[in-house]
């Protein structure tokens, strides 16, 4: 099952029966897979604090907090957003396996299992969770901040540097979910409908955060949007130009927003910075521009983007 041995995939077993345990354990480990085990969902949280697995098996009716609401809470972790779950039960109701797979799963499998399906629906699932990360990370390499949301604004995934840029902009709810502001989501609406004619801008700012925008890319599945993040250009004084005037890449986007009439509090919520580091770095600016007042700075900043437009 295991192409390169120096790299063991790590598999996570949860399930309250030690039968169960000891049965997969050893076929798991047979199979070249290094084995984690949890006999309940709350040691299988416990665990992936601390190590990621490559792929969870999680047996859907147990005690305390059962399989459905455990796959909801480790989903929770964006770094799990890519590890596929695979349910275990002897249930094999529909409703069931609809629950399983709303709540995360990818997969699901009756008991008793059958050791060799198993294996196999491992392998499937493991090489496709490689394949959406490989590209998820191409794409983060190459710059394109990505992400993807449902109906409600809900994030459904997102490449790292776009989850980076985007941690101080959402709003958490009570089950932990992570969703757009709602100004952003009645225009994502208003992008959705937009086919059925309805006119409304290709992109959207974040209503505390000047410096972001989203732009609708599309839909690309039944309940999800494909958005991309992006930085206002306009918002910066490029790079060149602070390269040009001596001064450093924070001390550019200071100068960029003076430039534009915004006061230091403004600059301050704006760059996520406090308003005394805006000042000591206007200080700095004002010290290498050879200049007494922000007049004189912004002035200096708008002749500056003239010349290079």
């Amino acid at each position: 099952m295991i192409t390169d041995p120096k790299k063991r995939d790590i598999a996570l077993v949860v399930d309250d029966s030690p039968e169960t345990l000891r049965l997969l354990t050893d076929a798991l480990d047979g199979a070249g897979m290094t084995v984690m085990v949890a006999m309940d969902g709350a040691a299988a949280i416990r665990i992936v604090e601390q190590i990621t697995p490559d792929i969870i098996l999680l047996d859907a009716m147990m005690p305390g907090i059962d399989g459905f609401e455990t796959c909801r809470r480790l989903k929770r972790d964006a770094g799990l957003a890519d590890v596929p779950v695979i349910f275990m039960t002897g249930l094999a109701e529909t409703e069931h396996i609809v629950r399983g797979l709303e709540a995360g799963g990818v997969d699901y499998v009756t008991k008793p299992i059958v050791i060799e399906e198993m294996i196999a629906r491992i392998r499937v699932h493991l090489a496709n969770a490689r394949l959406t990360q490989s590209a998820r990370t191409a794409l983060d390499v190459s710059g394109r901040f990505l992400l993807a949301v449902n109906s409600q604004g809900a994030i459904l995934w997102a490449t790292p540097q776009a989850q980076k840029l985007l941690a101080a902009n959402l709003i958490a709810t009570a089950d932990d979910e992570v969703l757009l502001p709602p100004g952003m989501l009645q225009w994502l609406e208003q992008m959705q409908k937009a086919k059925a004619g309805a006119k409304t801008s290709p992109s959207a700012g974040f209503p505390d955060n000047e410096l972001l925008r989203l732009q609708y890319m599309g839909k690309v599945g039944a309940d999800e949007f494909l958005l991309r993040l992006a930085k206002d250009a306009a918002a910066y004084l490029p790079s060149e130009f602070s390269k040009d005037l001596g001064l450093t890449g924070r001390e550019g986007e200071v100068l960029s927003w003076l430039s534009k009439g915004k006061s230091n509090r403004d600059i301050a919520q704006i760059l996520g910075l406090s308003p005394r580091t805006v000042d000591k770095h206007l200080e700095q600016i004002y010290a290498k521009l050879g200049v007494e007042n922000r007049t004189a700075a912004a002035a200096i900043a708008v002749n500056a983007s003239h010349r290079k437009s």
